[in-house]
């Protein structure tokens, strides 16, 4: 009787895992079979790419980006549209993940869970992917950021499309260099820094501090900042690029003032600091059409006084996603609720009107922190930057990276008018140039270019 029972519980257990094993296999089936099939690795997938049958990628105005002809994957004629939509089209080899050719591979090839990659040609239904990006303003882009290391970007804080989204370094998808993997200047080729990255902000994140600063010191207007261009702080120099003098908080937010922000993140302490920093969305994730963006970091736990100063400039170990600080930039031009970026184009409603958002701050801090970005170009970086009626808010920043390395140059805004609702956010990596000359550059000529984008 004993024997026949263990026999029992035996047969038992093995159906309980055979079942348990199936429902696990069919789960992975139906959640990851496409991912498996399309995989790059897979030979027939990446024969599949260069298939005739395989779907076409075209920009918001319906110029070919990426089409297959005679068993080639082949791309736009133009080599500097090519290069400047590398990112977004992906590569051939599907080198770079977060391109839609590898992103909406089973899409592009027509893969489905029944036939797989092998339905017949007369049966297979492949689908172009139309992207809400402006090739030409990307080729602006790619221009104007002249070779060097970085990202730009550009996108609609109404609506959520991305219009522009260029990273440095890159290569030709049609003619990949032989060296990529030796050669130095092809460090992070494979890498959209737009949604991939993560840099050292500098006088950026000070927008940061402003909304904390903003939402928790009634007095915020009414106070004053002195700065002799050195202070020690928790017993160690906080460092300005100048004799500031006395000046109210606009004029700091200006002069961007590194002592006097130091003094506000120190006076805001690290709880509050955290607390704003990650209720703008550091520290987590978000995705742009599936696609997971780095994380933004801001981490003051054993921060001592003075590194908590430092990190309320934009320096210590902070680090952000150019996505994810144009979400805010496009939230504070948004009355507060930030619009998730995209750049595939959809056929719904919330490419035509966008959507409420999620709300990161209330309309009253994010009217306030618009009129100092404001009055950040009128009064030091001067209109005559941008485009007339644009009323662009805006903050740039240097930072420095240490080690004998050169810095990274920022230049963050948005225009508040409605008919031109656009955020941008502009990176140069390793340059010897403040932020306002090397990305105002690039934000300058992008905005330009933006004027005459199709609506």
């Amino acid at each position: 009787m004993n024997v026949t029972r263990k026999r029992s519980f035996i047969l038992y257990f093995i159906i309980a895992a055979f079942i348990g094993c199936l429902g696990f296999f069919l789960f992975e089936y139906f959640t990851s079979a496409s991912s498996w099939a399309t995989n790059p690795v897979n030979k027939l997938a990446t024969a599949q790419a260069g298939s005739d049958s395989t779907g076409r990628v075209y920009d918001r105005n319906g110029v070919l980006l990426a089409y297959s002809q005679n068993g080639e994957r082949l791309y736009n004629s133009d080599k500097e549209i090519r290069c400047s939509m590398l990112h977004a089209v992906g590569d051939t080899e599907g080198n770079i993940s977060t391109g839609v050719q590898t992103a909406m591979r089973s899409r592009l090839t027509g893969y489905n869970l029944i036939t797989g990659l092998g339905t017949p040609f007369g049966l297979k239904t492949t689908g172009d992917v139309t992207l809400t990006l402006d090739s030409s303003l990307n080729k602006t882009a790619y221009e104007l950021m002249n070779g060097q290391k970085g990202a730009a970007m550009i996108y609609n804080w109404k609506t959520g499309e991305i219009l522009s989204m260029v990273s440095n370094p890159g290569f030709d998808p049609q003619n990949p260099p032989q060296d990529i993997g030796t050669n130095a200047a092809y460090d992070g080729a494979y890498v959209n820094k737009v949604l991939s990255g993560a840099l050292t902000p500098g006088s950026i994140f000070k927008i940061i501090t402003t909304v904390a600063a903003s939402e928790n010191m009634p007095d915020l207007d009414s106070q004053s900042f002195h700065c002799d261009g050195s202070e020690v702080i928790g017993g160690s120099p906080i460092t300005c690029t100048e004799v500031h003098g006395d000046q109210n908080f606009q004029q700091a937010l200006a002069n961007s003032c590194n002592i006097a922000f130091a003094h506000l993140s120190i006076n805001l302490g690290a709880n509050t600091m955290t607390k704003t920093a990650e209720q703008l969305g550091f520290n987590k994730s978000f995705e742009v059409d599936g696609i997971p963006t780095a994380k933004s970091s801001f981490d003051v736990s054993s921060a001592s006084e003075n590194q908590l100063g430092w990190s309320g400039v934009g320096q210590y170990t902070d680090t952000v996603n150019p996505c994810h600080m144009a979400r805010i930039l496009g939230a504070i031009a948004n009355g507060g609720n930030a619009v998730t970026p995209h750049f595939i184009k959809t056929s719904g409603l919330p490419d035509l009107i966008g959507n409420s958002g999620e709300s990161m701050m209330s309309s009253t801090i994010a009217d306030r922190v618009k009129a100092y970005l404001r009055w950040n170009v009128q009064n030091y970086y001067g209109d005559k930057m941008f485009p007339a009626g644009m009323q662009v808010c805006a903050k740039t920043g240097t930072a420095e990276l240490g080690e004998n390395k050169q810095n990274n140059g920022w230049m963050v805004g948005f225009s508040q008018n409605d008919s031109t609702p656009y955020a941008f956010v502009v990176v140069v990596e390793n340059t010897s140039q403040y932020g306002y000359q090397s990305a105002g550059r690039v934000a300058s000529g992008l905005m330009q270019a933006a004027t005459n984008l199709k609506k």
